[in-house]
């Protein structure tokens, strides 16, 4: 009896044993599609979602949010700034996001090839505006004409009344505190600032500048909090 007891449990643990991993295994086929489902859902409300995938090892652990990789390709995209970090901070417990889109709209900034890459909490991302787009975004009468790039800064000559000074005036765009602002080189000008961005759950480390063909390729790195 007690050997018969033993074999039908043996019999029952292996039974266990085998319809887990069978549920292992579909969670590993059906769950990364769950997931890339619901993020190209969420990309989606603000443009055209061409390819998502997802890559998770063990896959259940995207039930809790967490996976190893995600991609994203998409087409046109427009959003705002505090939605872009909105749904990075949805992938935090992903520890790489690649997304590309071929044009962004940020607001009034019109971007084309655009890059966004996630490793952890540090955020880096690139794309091209030509200075068509740029002056879109500034309003009629101001201009920039870019200086030089070094450091995680930005100069440029600003023209127009950017500052409230009808003249051109040399100004750096920087981090200051996680914020970007912009500011005039110079003493007398040092206590003009503008805050082009500022979010608390992305802390801007570094911006660049540089020129190609009809515009500039702009860069930033980030942390994400």
């Amino acid at each position: 009896m007690r050997r018969a007891g033993g074999s039908r449990a043996i019999r029952i643990a292996a039974i266990m044993a085998a319809v887990i991993l069978v549920l292992l295994v579909v969670a590993q086929i059906v769950l990364p599609r769950v997931a890339a489902s619901r993020i190209s859902s969420r990309v989606g409300r603000y443009g055209h979602v061409q390819h998502v995938s997802v890559s998770a090892f063990p896959a259940i652990e995207l039930l809790w949010g967490d996976a190893d990789s995600v991609q994203v390709k998409a087409g046109a995209l427009n959003l705002a700034p505090g939605q872009a970090v909105s749904v990075l901070r949805e992938g935090a417990g992903v520890s790489r996001i690649d997304v590309s889109a071929s044009s962004v709209h940020v607001g009034k900034f019109a971007l084309t090839d655009a890059v966004l890459r996630k490793r952890g909490a540090q955020v880096s991302a690139h794309a091209h505006a030509t200075r068509a787009a740029i002056a879109a975004s500034l309003g009629p009468g101001v201009g920039v004409r870019l200086l030089g790039s070094e450091g995680g800064r930005v100069r440029v000559a600003a023209t127009g009344s950017l500052f409230g000074v009808g003249t051109t005036v040399t100004a750096v765009a920087e981090s200051d505190e996680g914020q970007l602002v912009v500011h005039p080189e110079g003493f007398l000008f040092e206590g003009f600032r503008l805050t082009l961005f500022k979010d608390p759950h992305l802390h801007i480390v570094a911006v660049a500048a540089t020129p190609n063909g009809s515009g500039y390729v702009l860069g930033m790195t980030a942390l994400l909090r």
